[in-house]
């Protein structure tokens, strides 16, 4: 059985936030712009739908959670387990397919947990920069595949808490899409 991988999957601006300072997305809801050189590729919704086929289970942080289910008006994850980090009680979403899992717990008790769920998918690290700066720190994050979009905010929630360990990431891939952002993707661990 092929191995699943840990990927944090994100679209962030020029300058590296993955949201605004109030939690908003505005600036990448919002977003309207156009590529038309050589090599753009269909963007938005259809690059998302093919990366979420091959995502078995999802982890994400009590702010993105809360986000998800404050303004989307159904549990979008359906069919996949989605953990929670949180040390506070939420809400979950009403549901017969949904499997939403909140836990207190360090990420590397989780990880193989989370990897037997994803099966032969992969694991979404859906966000925040502190989720994904843990993952990071215990050795599980295995990609970095970031959009960036060409907004600067100046200020907001980074796309890492902090410095990773190791040395720099090795480059995988690039995809210039049609709506003028690019996607970098990354691995951390040399493969």
């Amino acid at each position: 059985m092929p191995r699943s991988s840990t990927q944090y999957y994100c679209a962030a601006t020029l300058d590296g936030f993955i949201a605004e300072a109030d939690d908003s997305l505005d600036w990448l809801t919002g977003y309207s712009g156009s590529f038309d050189g050589p090599g753009a590729e269909p963007g938005g919704r259809q690059s998302y739908e093919a990366f979420y086929e091959g995502v078995g289970a999802l982890v994400m942080g009590s702010t993105t959670y809360e986000w998800v289910i404050g303004e989307l008006d159904d549990w979008v994850y359906k069919g996949k387990p989605c953990w929670v980090l949180s040390s506070r009680e939420l809400r979950t979403p009403p549901g017969d397919d949904v499997d939403v899992r909140i836990v207190d717990a360090d990420v590397s008790q989780l990880h193989d947990e989370m990897l037997a769920a994803a099966g032969e998918r992969h694991l979404w690290v859906v966000g925040g920069g502190n989720v994904a700066s843990q993952f990071a720190d215990a050795g599980l994050l295995d990609e970095v595949i970031v959009t960036l979009v060409p907004v600067v905010l100046g200020e907001g929630k980074p796309l890492f808490d902090r410095r990773l360990p190791g040395g720099p990431m090795q480059l995988k891939g690039t995809r210039t899409f049609d709506s003028g952002m690019v996607e970098l993707a990354y691995s951390l661990d040399g493969k």
